[in-house]
């Protein structure tokens, strides 16, 4: 008599395995996310070969640390520099890269893009689409103005007839759009699955690994907004990168959340166009291109994102509540935040606000998460309660403490330079930041605060 095939339910939040269906995980305390699945021998394979899980054409045996040298792997570039930036210089051979965003941010047509570049530079590349025909991706190339290219394109959900294609192919660069549309033979499970993801991120990583080929992955988000699928596709990956923006903003950002070859929380600005998306080499003068001059609410932000300054416009609106409760609305920073500076005003300025509507917004669809922007919000706030305006030739940074306290923040010269270079003559920041031998540097007045209430007054 044949012994019953064994199943197990498996979270499809974060990968916990029961002997039944439960209702509640236990682990992670997520609802109706157990999907029954069958496990798999993870033992040598049936022909006798290798393991399953074994690095396709590595090495066995170890070398010396002296004897390898970067040479021998260049970075390779995609052909547009927001890109490059974002990744840390360019693609490393062999990295795992991981992109995500909203629907229809734009994720295909960036990739489309830079593997039509790689193509034409490096050598062949392989572009693996789960959710497109061909003839859908070659219209989009039309667009994008692809021409002849050496950009192989495959329609294909198999795990291992995508594996069979890269042995066969041998290309200098993988895309595959998306991972959760990869299914292997070896699981019963559906496409998207936890046990599906895990196993198509694994395999693709022993390739990138094995064969020493850059390889991305498209992957789909929850509407919370984090990467659909197991946090160990996360840990799995060299790089995570997000693509966000508004939907009726016409520029978009790439930030890296994880890079091992490059620095974290990177930026990369593009705008989106009829052709595809074009780079932006100078995001802080398309951020203020339209900032009003003297409007009350309205205050200049030097922010960091990785190693790029970025000046922004905070805005703040403060009215009279109409029903006796009074909101706090924030856009483009963390609401908690704003709470926390308003109380600060409160208290240590003198500023009555229990009874008014605040709202705050970084004009341009920008989010800041940075406590250098805490300067900033308090100025807007301020500047929209007395009616007055901050003066358009002074931006500002800084902390801002429970004590009222202006504290110093990193990389200060940087935010100075950008502030110079749009033509800004006074900039409020910490006295912590300032340096007595440079009061002025290029022509630009640097004004040290040590309180909220010293740095309204300047103001």
């Amino acid at each position: 008599m044949a012994k019953p095939t064994k199943t197990v339910f498996v979270c499809q939040e974060c990968g916990s395995q029961s002997p039944k269906w439960l209702g509640r995980c236990g682990d992670c305390n997520a609802w109706n996310s157990f999907v029954e699945e069958r496990p798999q021998d993870a033992a040598v394979a049936p022909d006798g070969g290798p393991h399953r899980y074994a690095l396709a054409g590595a090495a066995n045996t170890a070398r010396l640390y002296s004897e390898i040298t970067l040479e021998e792997h260049a970075r390779i570039t995609t052909g547009i520099d927001e890109f490059d930036r974002v990744l840390g210089g360019g693609i490393v051979p062999g990295s795992l890269v991981l992109l995500g965003g909203e629907p229809g941010i734009g994720k295909s047509t960036l990739l489309l893009q830079a593997a039509a570049n790689v193509a034409r530079t490096a050598g062949t590349v392989l572009y693996c689409s789960g959710e497109e025909s061909a003839h859908q991706i070659k219209s989009r190339g039309e667009r994008l103005a692809v021409g002849a290219a050496p950009l192989y394109l495959l329609a294909e959900t198999c795990l291992e007839r995508i594996l069979e294609e890269i042995a066969r192919i041998r290309p200098a660069l993988i895309i595959v759009d998306s991972v959760q549309t990869v299914f292997s033979l070896k699981f019963q499970s559906a496409p998207g699955s936890i046990g599906q993801v895990r196993e198509a991120a694994t395999q693709l990583l022993f390739t990138a690994k094995g064969q020493n080929i850059p390889t991305f992955l498209v992957g789909h988000i929850t509407k919370d907004g984090s990467l659909a699928g197991p946090k160990a596709l996360e840990h799995v990956v060299d790089t995570v990168l997000y693509f966000e923006g508004e939907r009726h903003h016409s520029h978009r950002v790439v930030r890296a959340v994880k890079n091992r070859f490059g620095a974290a929380s990177e930026l990369g600005v593009f705008e989106m166009t009829a052709s595809g998306l074009r780079p932006v080499p100078n995001p802080s003068k398309m951020f203020l291109a339209e900032r009003p001059v003297n409007a009350p609410g309205s205050a200049v932000l030097c922010s960091v994102e990785g190693s790029r300054p970025i000046l922004v416009e905070m805005q703040a609106l403060v009215t009279s509540s109409t029903y006796g409760n009074a909101r706090r609305m924030a856009i483009g920073i963390d609401q908690n935040r704003l709470s926390l500076l308003l109380a600060v005003l409160e208290k240590r300025a003198g500023l009555s606000l229990a009874g008014d509507d605040v709202y705050v917004n970084i004009a341009g669809g920008m989010s800041i998460e940075e406590p250098a922007a805490d300067l900033s919000v308090v100025a807007a706030v301020a500047s929209s309660v007395r009616n007055r305006g901050v003066p358009p030739a002074t931006a500002m940074f800084g902390e801002v403490g429970l004590s009222g306290e202006v504290r110093g923040i990193p990389q200060a010269p940087l935010r100075i330079r950008e502030a110079v270079q749009l033509g800004f003559t006074r900039i409020v920041m910490p006295a912590a930041n300032v340096d007595p031998a440079d009061a002025v540097v290029g022509g630009c007045e640097l004004v040290g605060v040590r309180t909220v209430a010293e740095a309204l007054d300047q103001l």
